[in-house]
């Protein structure tokens, strides 16, 4: 029968009250026994009150102070061992192995490396460390501070060396991430002869994560020859390694082989299916671990309150969320945590922010960092904001994971504040947090700050270089983005979906080099990734912008899955390169494959009915847009409808639209409006669509150049003085007019009357052939396109020099006869060039493409693909 703590304070009182005989109490044998047998009994509850019935025991002797140590050691209270064992020093007791095993552990548990040394100090000096257990658990006592290298030395210092031994460095090298070390280790092991135990093999698995996949294989296959494939904790490390390699069927065959199952097994197979996006197995497996009757573990609830995050699954989430509170697992802080993220998660904040206050006095960074994060997965960026400054106030250190979210709070936080907190923490130069620091830079538009934190950044990831790389195209600097990944493929980091797309979406930019993007093309062939979605999408933008229509649908067509990203985009190129038609076949083999569609497809849809004039059917795709397909029309679709009227003459039309819009028109459609009205000349019209477009942008040149055209082109020369001296009163500057062209892999750059090229005089002089040539032909320029009050001679000159026609010229004169040529320019293409560059696509035989402020013109034996309707 147990003697308890009423037993032990009976003694007490009858040894303080009652008198001594000649031999004291605890000088008796029985009284010896009494007192040890009470230390030995002690309930855990009451184990606290020992020490002190130990200290008024006269001969204290080793099965006494090994007995009380055990019994610490056993409930954890760690410290109490160590102040025992330190008494027990201090009176010379006698100490045995077991002793300073138990003691080494408790320093294991507390990491209290330096009272570990001193034991250690002891066990050499006493000679103990001999003693395959005492150096066993020096070894672990070691790897469990961070002291790997002396563990190792402790390992190979020791004359006798069992399993247990070779099986805690293991599990020292595994637990600090060493896991080539590790699995050197079982090797060696292996041809020293020594057996391992299913502990061994437990531990080497988890060392495999990190290698290669047939590492695990090879343990696999050990395991069976040695018999340990039925145990239950072998099986469970199985099971957890085969799915943290991605082969969840191997997975699954081991765990629907084991005979016994517990619940560590169940939670690792179901943590396995969500670790590799399998939520909806998981969620059944989840169900037949219910009927099989099996108990919810802390582990079992976290993952399955992680799978109703994955799913989004907010009745799950409450369910699970009841169970809890029934459960001795309600005051659980990763429970909780779990369960924030699933409200966060299904947009429930409140609820998410309720639990979080029910955490005070337990809230850590974990904590504090999914409440942060759930708000800005919310659109939340205040409240976030606000979160985090709590969090400092409350004494609470951010860690990268808080820094890397808060970062994208921007603007409700600065990331130069954060900037400073990350220099006194160094978290800067860490790649995650670094990779948030410098794309909050780019958002701010501070590139020059944004390239300092990349070089900072200590072990640059494949994210940081990404990163870098989208920032730079973002910010339009296509050089930067094309430098970035030059210098990226030098340092040997390899390149991901997401690189290729980055750097091809910053190759499709109206200055970048045509062949660099068919460079990036062909690398991302080499790599595998140009299958990838996100790269043939970035594929098909490309090509679409850079004029080549024919290898977009190349890339279009040999898409193994497309998105809805890749049917706007060929609409979209189409519709800018003239081929309305083929635009509305895109469209409607999506409708036949009932692919869902958004605002954007509409736009395009729009756009190829407003460039082949097809005005009834884009009326009709509007009105479908509102009412088959619900969807909203915003600004951009009611700039396009006024297009589209303005366009076909149908001014008035589009004058009713506007004034029907359930919202104030913007500077997109009054813009789209005076455009129209320079082609059609209506001045009223044109008068208003200015006025309204310098109040919306008053520092727009366009809008001045366009109302002073129009009141060039109808001889109003005093108006068209006032609009310039508005202009000037407004410092205003006129955008110039260049045009690009791309010859050798260098871009060339003109400007009208440009005669600052090297080969100015033979490019006037091809001019001047080309003007006789098209004289010959029957051209006769029209001088209506030269906004200035001179001579008819003057303006025909003028006419000759515009920026597209000079660029035109370079390129016949470099290039081999039969040679594209492709030409870019900032404004739009004037009625008269639009004229003579199709003449010129039959005299000179040659395919010209140009790319204007609207639109794609192909030329090609005298015809436009625009059909003159533009």
């Amino acid at each position: 029968m147990k003697l308890n703590i009423l037993r032990l304070k009976q003694i007490q009182i009858h040894k303080t009250h009652k008198p001594l005989s000649h031999r004291s109490l605890h000088t008796q044998p029985f009284c010896r026994f009494q007192s040890t047998a009470l230390i030995d009994d002690f309930e855990p509850s009451t184990l606290s009150q020992a020490p002190k019935l130990f200290e008024e025991i006269p001969q204290r002797d080793q099965t006494q102070s090994n007995n009380l140590l055990f019994e610490y050691s056993r409930n954890n209270l760690n410290q109490k061992a160590l102040n025992l064992f330190s008494e027990i020093h201090r009176w010379n007791g006698f100490i045995n192995g077991s002793t300073l095993s138990c003691v080494l552990k408790a320093c294991s548990c507390l990491s209290n490396e330096n009272y570990g040394k001193e034991v250690h100090c002891y066990c050499i000096k006493t000679r103990h460390e001999v003693d395959v257990s005492v150096g066993t658990s020096l070894i672990d006592m070691y790897m469990k501070t961070n002291g790997v290298y002396d563990g190792k030395k402790v390992f190979d210092e020791m004359p006798e060396r069992n399993v247990v031994s070779w099986t805690s460095l293991l599990t020292g090298y595994t637990q600090n991430g060493l896991s080539n070390h590790a699995w050197e280790l079982f090797v060696q092991m292996h041809m020293e002869g020594i057996k391992p135990n299913y502990f061994t093999f437990a531990t080497v698995l988890a060392a495999s994560y990190g290698n290669t996949v047939e590492k695990g294989m090879q343990i696999h296959c050990q395991i069976i020859k040695l018999g340990y494939e039925t145990n239950t904790f072998v099986c469970n490390s199985l099971v957890n390694m085969f799915s943290k390699s991605g082969l969840v069927q191997y997975a699954r065959r081991i765990f629907e082989s084991m005979e016994n199952r517990n619940a560590v097994s169940w939670n690792g197979m179901i943590a396995g299916l969500v670790q590799n996006g399998l939520d909806l197995e998981a969620l059944k497996l989840f169900y037949h671990m219910r009927i099989a009757g099996i108990e919810l573990t802390q582990m079992i609830f976290a993952t399955a309150i992680k799978l109703c995050s994955n799913l989004k699954q907010l009745s799950f989430a409450r369910q699970l969320h009841c169970r809890v509170l029934k459960s001795a697992f309600e005051s659980d802080s990763n429970i909780r945590t779990a369960l924030m993220v699933a409200y966060n998660k299904c947009s429930e904040m409140d609820d998410a922010y309720s639990l979080f206050t029910t955490l005070y006095g337990f809230r850590n960074v974990v904590s504090w960092t999914a409440m942060i994060t759930g708000y800005l997965q919310n659109g939340g960026k205040e409240q976030a904001a606000s979160l985090f400054r709590q969090m400092s106030r409350e004494g609470v250190s951010p860690n990268h994971f808080t820094y890397s979210a808060i970062l994208t709070a921007f603007p409700a936080v600065s990331p130069l504040q954060i900037h400073a907190q990350l220099i006194k923490t160094n978290y800067g130069k860490l790649a995650s947090v670094g990779t948030a620091l410098l794309d909050a830079y780019f958002r701010l538009g501070n590139t020059q700050d944004a390239a300092t934190v990349f070089r900072l950044i200590d072990e640059k990831d494949i994210v940081a270089w990404s990163a870098m790389l989208a920032g730079h195209a973002l910010a339009g600097n296509y050089e930067g983005a094309v430098k970035i990944f030059c210098e990226m493929l030098k340092e040997g980091i390899e390149p991901n979906e997401f690189t290729f797309s980055s750097v091809i979406n910053a190759c499709a930019a109206p200055m970048a080099a045509v062949e660099q993007g068919k460079q990036c093309h062909a690398i991302s062939i080499k790599a595998g990734y140009h299958n990838a979605l996100c790269v043939s999408s970035s594929l098909v933008t490309m090509y679409a912008k850079r004029g080549s229509v024919e290898s977009a649908h190349e890339v279009f067509k040999r898409q193994w899955a497309r998105d809805l990203i890749s049917w706007n985009s060929m609409i979209t190129c189409y519709a800018q390169h003239g081929y309305g038609k083929k635009a509305l076949e895109v469209f409607k083999e999506m409708q036949e494959l009932e692919i869902e569609m958004d605002g954007i497809t509409f736009i395009g849809v729009i756009c190829a009915c407003t460039h082949a004039g097809l005005v009834e059917e884009g009326q009709s795709y509007f009105d479908s847009m509102v009412k088959d397909y619900q969807i909203k029309p915003t600004m951009e679709h009611y700039a396009c409808m006024v297009d589209l009227y303005s366009r076909a003459g149908k001014l008035e039309e589009a004058m009713d639209l506007i004034n029907g819009m359930p919202f104030p028109a913007g500077a997109t459609v009054w813009r789209t409006m005076l455009g129209a009205c320079r082609v059609h000349l209506n001045v009223e019209l044109g008068k208003l669509a200015g006025e309204k477009l310098i109040s919306l942008e008053p520092q727009d040149s366009s809008a001045y150049v366009l109302l002073s055209n129009i009141y060039s082109a109808a001889g109003k020369w005093e108006e068209r003085a006032k609009v310039r001296k508005l202009m000037d009163a407004k410092k205003v500057k006129k955008e110039a007019g260049y045009s690009w062209i791309e010859v050798k892999s260098k871009t060339h750059s003109f400007k009208a009357c440009d005669r600052s090229h090297p080969l100015k005089d033979h490019i006037y002089a091809k001019i001047e052939e080309l003007r006789e040539k098209l004289k010959e032909y029957g051209y006769h320029p029209d001088t209506s396109f030269v906004l200035h009050d001179i001579e008819e001679d003057r303006k025909e000159a003028i006419l000759f020099q515009h920026s597209e026609r000079l660029a035109i010229a370079f390129g016949l004169i470099a290039t081999p006869p039969g040679t594209p040529l492709q030409i870019v320019k900032n404004l739009r293409v004037c009625g008269d060039c639009h004229t003579v560059i199709k003449l010129l696509s039959l005299l000179e035989k040659r395919d010209i493409v140009v790319r204007d402020s609207n639109r794609f013109h192909h030329f090609k034996n005298g015809s436009c693909s625009c059909g003159d309707y533009w």
